[in-house]
């Protein structure tokens, strides 16, 4: 993994690897905060990258990837509509993403607690809002303040840009990160707030709720179906294709009471820091209402497919029903 930092606050410059066979390889590409141009809002690109369909041609088209990489064990994988499963999590849904069909469905539309899968949509709306990333955010005691007690290493008095804080928020799930965004917006808290409550709406998510920007609020509901919606939604920003799925990333926190430091942060998600299989989405999330829970979009055998999982009694079932889902989709083929 090869991942360097500007120090200057005009732009953050993020290397990430792109690992040989999985979404990471050898090849760099660099995120840059593009100076603002007429319309007076900076732009987010990936160096060389010609935007999304480049985002996924990275993504989707490494050569080293093929089906056989996730074969059965005696070759001859089958085609079947359905996945032969059983899960262990309250709430799951495996969608098709090319026929829109399910393959596989818990509960599927029984609306419960997201926890940070919530922090999806906050990129979302962030992003939306056209701002400008480099600018410097300093994080108050009230970033620290919401519905739960939660860790974090960040502190007041912290400062770093807006993108900075986005990649926080996407990668390690940084609670003051997101609330700090959703402070730092135009009109407040509170309008980020009905905005991404609007922006639920226009996606079609009728069983959502948006309570903080954290998830920390147990109020935060939407159902694995609702949430397969978010998802493809996500996937039309580059950036958080991008920093969902970095894999860690040194940080630099300039405070000026408190003294600068490196903040070394890795993914909440083990199975894009294992970089094992293709993953161009992913967002976990954890509170006691909603038990241990992730999102992802993955490609196996050239067939993107989106998995929910919600309501894991640990960390355990979350992954191994996430492991039982994938290696069940890399047996399926094309027709």
């Amino acid at each position: 993994m090869s991942i360097k930092k500007s120090f200057n606050k005009s732009y953050i410059f993020v290397c990430i690897a792109l690992g040989l066979g999985t979404v990471s390889s050898a090849s760099h590409a660099a995120l840059t905060i593009v100076e603002p141009g007429k319309t007076g809002n900076s732009k987010i690109q990936w160096g060389n990258a010609g935007g999304l369909s480049e985002a996924r041609n990275i993504m989707y088209s490494n050569p080293t990837t093929s089906t056989t990489s996730f074969a059965s064990a005696n070759n001859t994988p089958s085609y079947f509509d359905t996945l032969p499963i059983s899960t262990a999590s309250r709430g799951v849904i495996v969608m098709d993403v090319e026929s829109g069909k399910p393959l596989y469905q818990k509960n599927a539309d029984v609306a419960r607690p997201i926890a940070s899968i919530t922090k999806l949509m906050t990129a979302m709306v962030v992003l939306d809002a056209g701002l400008d990333m480099r600018e410097e955010i300093k994080l108050d005691p009230e970033d620290f303040i919401g519905p739960k007690r939660a860790s974090s290493r960040l502190k007041a008095g912290d400062r770093l840009n807006r993108a900075e804080l986005l990649l926080m928020t996407l990668m390690k799930s940084e609670n003051p990160a997101a609330k700090s965004l959703a402070r730092n917006y135009p009109g407040g808290y509170d309008a980020f707030m009905r905005d991404m409550n609007r922006k639920a709406q226009s996606l079609g998510m009728g069983s959502a709720f948006f309570g903080d920007p954290t998830g920390l609020d147990k109020r935060n509901v939407a159902s694995p179906v609702d949430l397969v919606k978010m998802v493809q939604a996500a996937g039309q920003y580059e950036v958080i294709r991008r920093f969902s799925t970095t894999k860690s990333y040194d940080f630099f926190v300039a405070n000026y009471a408190a003294g600068n430091r490196n903040y070394p942060a890795s993914n909440t998600s083990v199975l894009v820091r294992n970089g094992t299989y293709p993953i161009g989405i992913s967002k976990t999330g954890f509170i006691n209402e909603a038990g241990r829970c992730v999102v992802m979009e993955t490609q196996v055998n050239n067939r993107p497919a989106i998995i929910v999982i919600l309501g894991a009694k640990n960390s355990s079932a979350r992954w191994n029903d996430a492991e039982t889902i994938l290696t069940n989709l890399a047996s399926r083929r094309s027709i």
